[in-house]
């Protein structure tokens, strides 16, 4: 009898066990089932802009626009791995005008000189997608914290520096990829006069508040830059492509990567679905009202209050002005 009852015990655990890795698979096959980008639209003769190409989504929207037509500038830092991508991409795509431009979103030298050689052998510019991002420690070439600099203010001066060669080629559009980790994010403009950074500590934890507030930047960056382009025909949107599987936390600690792996292997999209918004943002016929707007799963989405804040995206824009070298 007592044998008997654990059997049924036992059954019985393995029935919830069971239960719970169907109901988790099909969980986890819904979250990752993302809407796609539809468009149809071909980009023969339109030049586009790729930050941080040669990996993840970035590669992925690369691939697509040159699967389109587009001449593709791959814009990165490291110059072996950029052209691996690119010998990749010619190969699936089967178009050649797939370009490496050397770019350091860390250095605000190598951004002028980007844009310089950029607009002396580049005679379009249709889509910018400022798509490159990090989280690590540590300081820029110029001083400023490493994921401020990077992720918002190298493509701030990036953008700016590119912004009449847009003009000259309107209808265009500025896509910035962000995060929905914004909405942790916030701007203290005192530790930003103190410290030239969102935050301070290097610690796995202060890592993510900095790389939060970057984000909550590139959603105030993309709301006054919509202000400032009305009536140019030049639009600009912010997104969050989803959780994705890529190298942005290949900085982080052994002890945070060991931990994320378990969730980045269950729940993490790959790239090319992580992808589709940015491509929704860069080639969806009907969106020009949108400008300033951000989106996620291919559909425009609400924000808070702190991610369209008039005033203190304004001071931003100004600040990173003065940081830049441009005030």
């Amino acid at each position: 009898m007592y044998s008997q009852k654990r059997y049924c015990m036992k059954m019985f655990t393995l029935l919830l066990v069971s239960a719970g890795l169907i109901a988790l698979y099909v969980l986890r096959n819904w979250y990752l089932k993302r809407p796609r980008c539809k468009s149809n639209a071909k980009l023969h003769g339109k030049t586009v802009i790729v930050t941080g190409s040669n990996t993840g989504i970035g590669k992925t929207t690369a691939i697509d626009l040159s699967r389109r037509g587009a001449r593709v500038i791959m814009a990165c830092r490291d110059k072996q791995r950029a052209e691996a991508a690119i010998s990749d991409i010619k190969k699936e795509t089967g178009n050649n005008e797939v370009v490496f431009m050397e770019l350091d979103l860390g250095s605000l030298q190598s951004v002028r000189s980007f844009a310089e050689t950029f607009l002396k052998s580049e005679f379009r510019l249709d889509i910018l997608v400022n798509n490159a991002g990090l989280m690590k420690g540590g300081k820029t070439k110029n001083g400023v914290g490493m994921i401020f600099g990077v992720n918002h203010l190298g493509h701030f001066l990036l953008t700016v520096l590119l912004l009449d060669r847009l003009k000259e080629c309107s209808p265009s559009r500025v896509v910035t990829v962000t995060s929905k980790a914004h909405e942790y994010g916030k701007i203290d403009f005192n530790c930003l006069s103190t410290h030239k950074d969102l935050a301070v500590g290097e610690s796995d934890w202060a890592l993510f508040k900095k790389y939060s507030h970057s984000k909550l930047c590139n959603m105030l960056f993309t709301h006054e830059l919509a202000k400032r382009l009305e009536g140019t025909n030049v639009t600009c949107y912010s997104l969050c492509p989803g959780a994705v599987k890529t190298e942005i936390g290949r900085y982080s600690s052994s002890l945070w990567c060991m931990m994320s792996a378990p969730i980045l292997s269950l729940f993490y999209m790959d790239a090319e679905s992580g992808a589709q918004t940015t491509l929704y943002c860069a080639l969806q016929e009907g969106i020009e009202p949108l400008s300033g707007c951000y989106f996620s799963c291919c559909a425009v989405q609400k924000v808070n209050a702190d991610a369209k804040d008039d005033a203190v995206a304004k001071k931003l824009w100004e600040v990173s002005e003065i940081l830049c070298g441009m005030s």
